[in-house]
């Protein structure tokens, strides 16, 4: 088995690469050249890193050869700056869409990108992988862009694809101004921690379930032989997938427990964080289509509690 991942220096990137290199995978981590972030990657001696960027990801096909899959997990301007700039992401789409290009090129049967919460928009009620998107924001627009372009070129390919849309996935690595990060690590510093209102319906789900499902997605993928279209010709699956947990309630509740978990320590301070453009929109994933294509081989294995005490125990190794 040999997959290739982009992004694999980061969150949820580096963790997939350690989950394959586990199942026994040869695994090319595609890095940018000037990457400071080569320590996030595992160690292993059938992890191979190729320096290609996304800008020049045609060039890792003489180097790689061959592979079984493809996952791409990189994407630049995730940050408050970059989110919102047209010309940023649109350099996303493009390189994303050679990523689907350099997968048929080395002969992949499955490609997977990581897509967002966000192309759904504002949307009132529980969030299925069919329901119409009006992402607000340029970065969920380039993600819902990238699928429509990215979904006809894997059928063109013969490349069984599943667009994978996590919601929010935690863990030790995150984004340090993520919410839970900031929570776990201010308030076992008795610090403040300014806040919405935190009233939304919220959904978080540990880096451990999230990345296990992807790989039981990979799992279904690979052995998949191509369905018959009404033409007899053989077409590959195609499909939007929720990556999320069962657990969805009030974004309080999630605080407040975390609260709890470190002992009441530092101080939550509800409504004094200014939001972003989108505002407060909540968040209700329906993970049906998920449990149906793993065909019950993918369980959650962490409570919330669960994936926040493991969280602080790997931050405090």
């Amino acid at each position: 088995m040999r997959v290739v991942i982009t992004g694999a220096t980061g969150f949820i990137g580096s963790n997939l690469a350690r989950v394959f290199l586990e199942q026994g995978a040869h695994v090319y981590a595609l890095v940018r050249p000037d990457s400071l972030h080569l320590d996030a990657l595992p160690v292993h001696e059938r992890l191979h890193t190729v320096a290609c960027d996304l800008a020049h990801v045609l060039e890792c096909v003489p180097e790689v050869g061959h592979a079984d899959g493809f996952f791409h997990m990189a994407w630049g301007g995730v940050n408050r700056e970059e989110i919102d700039s047209p010309e940023v992401q649109a350099r996303n789409v493009a390189g994303s869409l050679d990523c689907v290009e350099a997968a048929g090129r080395l002969g992949c049967r499955v490609f997977m990108d990581a897509g967002s919460r966000v192309e759904y928009g504002a949307v009132d009620g529980i969030m299925e992988e069919e329901a119409p998107c009006r992402p607000i924001n340029e970065y969920g627009k380039a993600k819902w862009e990238f699928y429509q372009k990215a979904a006809p070129l894997c059928s063109r390919l013969g490349l069984h694809y599943y667009h994978l849309r996590f919601f929010s996935v935690y863990g030790c690595g995150d984004h340090p101004w993520s919410i839970i990060s900031t929570l776990v690590r201010d308030l076992r510093q008795d610090k403040k921690v300014s806040l919405s209102a935190c009233r939304h319906m919220w959904n978080f789900m540990y880096i451990e379930d999230a990345v296990q499902a992807v790989y039981e997605l990979y799992r279904q993928a690979v052995n998949e032989e191509p369905g018959l279209k009404k033409d007899n010709l053989r077409s590959p699956i195609s499909a939007i997938v929720n990556i999320a947990s069962q657990d969805t309630r009030p974004l309080r509740s999630f605080v407040e427990e975390i609260h709890e978990i470190v002992g009441f320590k530092g101080t939550l301070e509800y409504g004094t964080f200014v939001q972003a453009k989108e505002g407060a929109l909540s968040i209700r994933p329906d993970i049906t289509r998920l449990k149906r294509l793993t065909g019950g081989r993918w369980q959650e294995r962490y409570t919330f509690r669960q994936g926040i005490e493991e969280t602080i125990e790997k931050e405090e190794a």
